[in-house]
Protein backbone atom coordinates (compact mmCIF):
# COMPACT_ATOMS: atom_id res chain seq x y z
CA UNK A 1 0.00 0.00 0.00
CA UNK A 2 3.14 2.33 0.63
CA UNK A 3 4.51 1.76 -2.81
CA UNK A 4 1.10 2.82 -4.62
CA UNK A 5 0.87 5.93 -1.95
CA UNK A 6 4.18 6.78 -3.06
CA UNK A 7 3.81 6.40 -6.83
CA UNK A 8 0.45 8.38 -6.27
CA UNK A 9 2.34 11.36 -4.65
CA UNK A 10 5.42 11.11 -7.74
CA UNK A 11 2.44 11.91 -9.85
CA UNK A 12 1.02 14.35 -8.31
CA UNK A 13 4.57 16.42 -8.27
CA UNK A 14 5.08 15.64 -11.97
CA UNK A 15 1.44 17.33 -12.36
CA UNK A 16 2.14 20.22 -10.39
CA UNK A 17 5.74 20.69 -12.34
CA UNK A 18 3.56 20.07 -15.57
CA UNK A 19 1.08 22.49 -15.00
CA UNK A 20 3.34 25.19 -13.43
CA UNK A 21 5.42 24.50 -16.95
CA UNK A 22 2.51 25.02 -19.33
CA UNK A 23 1.59 28.40 -17.33
CA UNK A 24 5.13 29.75 -17.93
CA UNK A 25 4.79 28.50 -21.84
CA UNK A 26 1.71 30.18 -22.16
CA UNK A 27 2.30 33.31 -20.95
CA UNK A 28 5.82 33.63 -23.05
CA UNK A 29 3.51 32.89 -25.73
CA UNK A 30 1.05 36.01 -25.03
CA UNK A 31 4.64 38.12 -24.73
CA UNK A 32 5.38 36.82 -28.31
CA UNK A 33 2.14 37.57 -29.55
CA UNK A 34 2.14 40.79 -28.16
CA UNK A 35 5.73 41.52 -29.40
CA UNK A 36 4.94 40.34 -33.14
CA UNK A 37 1.97 42.64 -33.50
CA UNK A 38 3.87 45.46 -32.34
CA UNK A 39 6.48 44.91 -34.96
CA UNK A 40 3.65 43.96 -37.75
CA UNK A 41 2.57 47.37 -37.01
CA UNK A 42 6.49 49.32 -37.17
CA UNK A 43 6.72 47.38 -40.00
CA UNK A 44 3.28 48.88 -41.81
CA UNK A 45 4.83 52.43 -40.54
CA UNK A 46 8.07 51.87 -42.06
CA UNK A 47 7.06 50.84 -45.67
CA UNK A 48 4.15 53.42 -45.67
CA UNK A 49 7.09 55.99 -45.60
CA UNK A 50 9.33 54.32 -47.49
CA UNK A 51 6.27 54.38 -50.73
CA UNK A 52 5.35 58.11 -49.49
CA UNK A 53 9.68 58.70 -49.91
CA UNK A 54 9.31 56.53 -52.87
CA UNK A 55 6.47 59.08 -54.29
CA UNK A 56 8.45 62.38 -53.25
CA UNK A 57 11.38 61.00 -55.11
CA UNK A 58 9.14 60.53 -58.35
CA UNK A 59 7.53 63.90 -58.19
CA UNK A 60 11.16 65.58 -58.09
CA UNK A 61 12.42 66.76 -61.41
CA UNK A 62 15.18 64.88 -63.07
CA UNK A 63 17.36 67.82 -64.05
CA UNK A 64 21.13 68.08 -64.05
CA UNK A 65 22.41 69.95 -61.18
CA UNK A 66 24.40 73.62 -62.43
CA UNK A 67 27.58 72.19 -61.78
CA UNK A 68 27.49 69.87 -64.72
Amino acid sequence: MDSTDDRITALEIKLAYLEDFMNKIQSVTLEHGAAIEKLRGETRAILDKMGDLEDAVQDMPHVRPPHY
